[in-house]
């Protein structure tokens, strides 16, 4: 079965040519070209992964991703015209799990769209076992219903973030390098400049109250990796 893939994205003629080279890549697309019947349109249309222009009319990608995150927690690339550090980083920390910059390159694209896919698919087919549940204190963890609770209070965690705070949970006390988490859970390898696992690092801490100038439940090892520390939890 076809995955389905929303596209929001105002030009017409770009939205066109991307998913005309998407529906030849198997993929059933629906095309949007502003914010006006987003919420019909994810009720009826149930999307795998969101593609989303950040220059819209009206609402902007920006806060169209901040509603969306409300209730979609698959995928959701964005596609910016903006190269600056501060629009991708931006993106992530609104929730995005990655984004490719115009003019697009349909190889680029595709590979994009098919990782972010197969993690979703990885975690999703996970069958429950003694492993799927993680307790540190008042964090619990369960792999199964992808569902993080801290001092019995619901945490909203995107698909990519619970992915993120799994790994690291899964190997307290221990150090997870940045190239790992870059290949495995990210996609692509770490070059050095990319900033996407920190950014993501940096939303994790938010969501669960760790002290973002001077972290203590989420360390940064600098030059190396994250360290998870499972006694940071009482």
């Amino acid at each position: 079965m076809s995955k389905r893939i929303l596209l929001i994205e105002d030009d017409k003629r770009l939205s066109q040519l991307m998913a005309n080279f998407l529906n030849q890549q198997d993929f059933e697309v629906q095309c949007l070209y502003d914010s006006v019947n987003l919420s019909s349109t994810m009720e009826t249309y149930k999307p795998d992964i969101i593609i989303l222009d950040i220059m819209l009319p009206g609402e902007d990608g920006f806060e169209l991703c901040k509603t969306l995150r409300k209730t979609f927690t698959g995928p959701l690339l964005f596609v910016t015209a903006k190269s600056s550090d501060f629009d991708q980083v931006l993106g992530l920390e609104l929730g995005a799990d990655d984004y490719v910059i115009k003019p697009v390159e349909p190889r680029v694209l595709l590979a994009r769209i098919n990782a972010l896919l197969r993690r979703s698919e990885t975690q999703s087919s996970d069958t429950l076992s003694q492993s799927d549940q993680l307790r540190f204190g008042k964090l619990s963890i369960n792999r199964n219903s992808r569902q993080v609770l801290l001092s019995d209070e619901l945490i909203q965690l995107t698909s990519h973030e619970f992915d993120m705070l799994w790994k690291l949970a899964s190997n307290p006390s221990k150090l997870v390098e940045r190239e790992t988490l870059y290949n495995e859970l990210i996609g692509r390898e770490y070059d050095g400049l990319d900033r996407s696992a920190d950014v993501r690092i940096s939303r994790l801490r938010k969501k669960l109250r760790d002290n973002p100038q001077n972290p203590y439940k989420i360390k940064t090892i600098w030059g190396k990796g994250f360290f998870f520390v499972p006694d940071a939890w009482e």
